[in-house]
């Protein structure tokens, strides 16, 4: 397999003259001659689709349509007319233009809006064009006030007379033309069209809160809705504006493919529940079941993410249609894809709606202990109660009462007594934590809190759950529950031993599923697929990949023997050649982040490479671990990782910058893109700290990735 050397960047990080607010489609072209003067033969992009009001690219509202933010005005073919002849587009494009110059992060709602307004406004210029309704006249040069910066250069500014052409007719038969054709090829802009203008109308409401008539549309009054001519113009202005985004991007996938560099793409495994995906075609999503992840060190209680899972026995009827064309329609642009948590394709962490947290999810498919199968291992009716169904006592919440009688009356709101004891459990209809968050408990704001809590704690501590009547699996964390701690050491290693049957029955279910999925998804294109493969490693997964042509993912600093003494990193040369490595990833820290603050994992680095034969073969003695990293211990991070085994050797950008210490950042953490688990406007607005073009100038620093990549693709 050719080995490449690579870079990772949100495209919206990308900084030329031409994209001052955030980055664009066009700007990849100028961002592969970066890569191509590095010698970097993979450009890898975050996704790119439509996320609305989301700034995460993980958070798609459409799994097909492109982000209009990524557009540029200036290159759409309507542009310079609809400037020179309409005074209200030009005044407020000069003014997006003054109020969105380039910064170290952006604010993406403010972007957004202003640049759907300045879309919406070219449009209606062109709708009446289409009509007839501008004329051919002198425009006016435009004024500039002083000091103010002078407008595009691809905008002319003489004050000749403006001839329209072509004429309406025609210039109206070519645009019609374009859409018609665009749709007939892209099925999927019916349904996306329709739920975007629904939601401009409900102010971007979720379509879960639309009347009912809307939000249970099927297909087939979807396209009813598409074909009435009262909707037809607001329709349309989503065709054209995925039509142009579409026409952009292909253009610099085109020169960037032609540059000899491969664009790979990114595509989230799951959709976002106000999605129009999830809107017209239900039938592919659980509703009920949200996708997470299980407890770790870092989230304690899991992390629910709120996005659906799939209902992969309806995909697979359908032939993975569905699937299939997300493919295919991102085979367009991209010569190899990643596919997002492939763990989700094995087995997704499902939790019920409703739950706050992911402590009680669990795998699905999963493989159940039946009722019979715990009496006969000696745990009757009284145990498999204890075990299932958290008990209360009453003593816990008159700690916070501090009245007998109130916390009897507290409890009776949600719990049944258990006899004549001072022990509840929870009534049959409480399904969700978040019935007990919605339950007004106390009329003080602070004791409503702490009782809603010590209830929900409780809520997660048993040691099974009953998923299906009288079957049961175990919960994640266990060993951490009241009953759990309770049992004897006898009764302990009992389950043990079902919940290790279950387990081996899993891991071929997980096997099954994954090989199902992933195969007719994979072999629908040519791009090269690669998965993220982090987080919880299953036996079954090394050969899945194997089976199906599928690159795994070694990210260096996480790439250990986790079991063995001292946790030593794995040897570069042990790495398997299908497969790509890197020093970091969107949702890490970077490497000036992990280097200064995780002194063990960097002592375990330096000793991996002290003890190798190919890690360090420089003449420079190895940094110290205590040193501030710095553009020496930048070079020495990724030239020594370089030496992978690893056919595709691929960093973030932000990485690769850290050679040239001109470009640091003041405060590390700044150089982030995302901190998972929070919501805030920092998350995924990322800028690079220069333009592409200063990044041209910089010989010393193309020189020094171009001596990385030679390190690992000359191997």
């Amino acid at each position: 397999m050719e080995r490449k050397t690579g870079v990772v960047v949100p495209l919206s990080a990308l900084y030329t003259k031409d994209c001052e607010a955030a980055g664009d489609f066009l700007a990849l072209k100028d961002f592969a001659d970066f890569c191509e003067a590095c010698s970097l033969g993979v450009i890898q992009l975050l996704p790119v689709n439509d996320t609305g009001t989301q700034s995460s690219p993980y958070s798609g509202l459409s799994a097909y349509a492109l982000h209009p933010l990524y557009i540029r005005l200036e290159a759409l073919p309507e542009f310079e007319e609809a400037y020179r002849m309409d005074s209200s587009f030009a005044k407020t494009y000069r003014a997006f233009k003054k109020d969105f110059k380039y910064s170290p992060r952006f604010n993406y709602d403010n972007l957004l809006n202003r640049k759907t307004e300045l879309l919406h406004l070219l449009y209606n210029y062109i709708e009446k064009r289409c009509e007839g309704k501008i004329k051919a006249k002198a425009a006016p040069k435009q004024k500039k006030a002083a000091g103010e910066a002078p407008a595009e250069a691809a905008v002319p500014q003489a004050a000749a007379p403006v001839k329209l052409t072509p004429p309406a007719e025609e210039y109206e038969a070519k645009l019609k033309g374009e859409l018609d054709a665009f749709v007939r090829k892209n099925r999927w802009i019916v349904y996306y069209a329709v739920f975007k203008d629904l939601k401009d109308s409900a102010m971007q409401a979720s379509w879960k809160s639309w009347p009912d008539e809307l939000k249970s549309l099927d297909r087939k009054q979807i396209e009813l809705r598409w074909n009435n001519k009262a909707h037809r113009s607001s329709h349309n202005f989503f065709v054209w504006c995925q039509l142009r985004a579409a026409q952009q991007f292909q253009e610099a996938a085109d020169y960037v493919k032609n540059k000899g560099i491969t664009l790979k793409g990114d595509l989230p495994i799951l959709m976002n529940d106000d999605s129009a995906d999830c809107w017209a075609w239900p039938e592919y999503f659980n509703q009920e079941q949200l996708a997470g992840s299980p407890p770790d060190g870092e989230n304690p209680v899991g992390q629910n993410w709120g996005f659906p899972t799939y209902s992969w026995d309806r995909i697979a009827a359908s032939g993975f249609e569905w699937w299939k064309e997300r493919v295919l329609q991102a085979g367009h642009y991209y010569g190899a894809f990643r596919i997002d948590h492939i763990l989700g394709f094995f087995r997704i962490w499902s939790v019920r709606r409703g739950e706050t947290t992911a402590y009680l999810g669990h795998t699905v498919p999963y493989m159940t202990i039946s009722r019979d199968a715990l009496e006969q291992a000696g745990f009757d009716e009284g145990r498999v109660n204890w075990l299932s169904k958290p008990h209360i006592p009453t003593g816990l919440i008159e700690d916070i009462t501090w009245n007998h009688d109130e916390a009897v009356a507290i409890l009776s709101k949600l719990c049944d007594r258990v006899g004549e004891e001072e022990l509840w459990n929870f009534k049959k209809e409480i399904l969700t934590d978040g019935q007990i968050y919605s339950q007004p408990l106390a009329d003080d704001e602070g004791k409503d809190r702490r009782l809603k809590e010590v209830l929900t704690r409780k809520w997660r501590d048993r040691a099974l759950i009953e998923i299906e009547d009288d079957h049961f699996i175990p919960v994640y964390s266990y060993p951490a529950s009241t009953a759990w701690k309770s049992l004897n050491e006898e009764e302990q290693a009992k389950l043990r031993e079902l919940f290790t049957e279950n387990a081996e029955v899993e891991d071929k279910l997980w096997e099954k599923q994954a090989l199902e999925t992933l195969t007719p998804i994979c072999r629908t294109t040519d791009m090269l697929p690669c998965a993220e493969d982090l987080g919880v490693s299953l036996a079954c997964m090394p050969g899945v990949l194997d089976k199906v042509g599928i690159m795994s993912l070694k990210v260096v600093r996480w790439n250990r023997d986790w079991g063995a003494d001292g946790q030593p990193y794995v040897p570069f040369g042990q790495y398997p050649e299908m497969s790509v490595c890197t020093t970091s990833v969107h949702d890490s820290p970077t490497l000036r982040q992990w280097w200064n603050n995780e002194k063990q994992s960097v002592e375990a680095y330096l000793k991996l490479i002290a003890d190798s034969d190919t890690g360090n073969e420089s003449s420079e003695p190895l940094p110290d671990k205590d040193a501030v990293f710095d553009e020496k211990t930048a070079a020495f991070c990724l030239e020594s990782s370089a030496r992978t085994q690893s056919a595709w050797f691929v960093n973030p950008l932000q990485d690769y910058l850290f050679l040239n210490q001109k470009y640091y950042k003041e405060q590390q953490d700044d150089e982030r893109i995302n901190v998972p688990g929070s919501v805030n406007s920092f998350n995924w607005t990322y800028r690079i700290p220069v333009s592409i073009a200063d990044l041209l100038k910089d010989k010393t620093l193309i020189e020094a990735i171009s001596a990385i990549a030679s390190i690992h693709d000359k191997r």
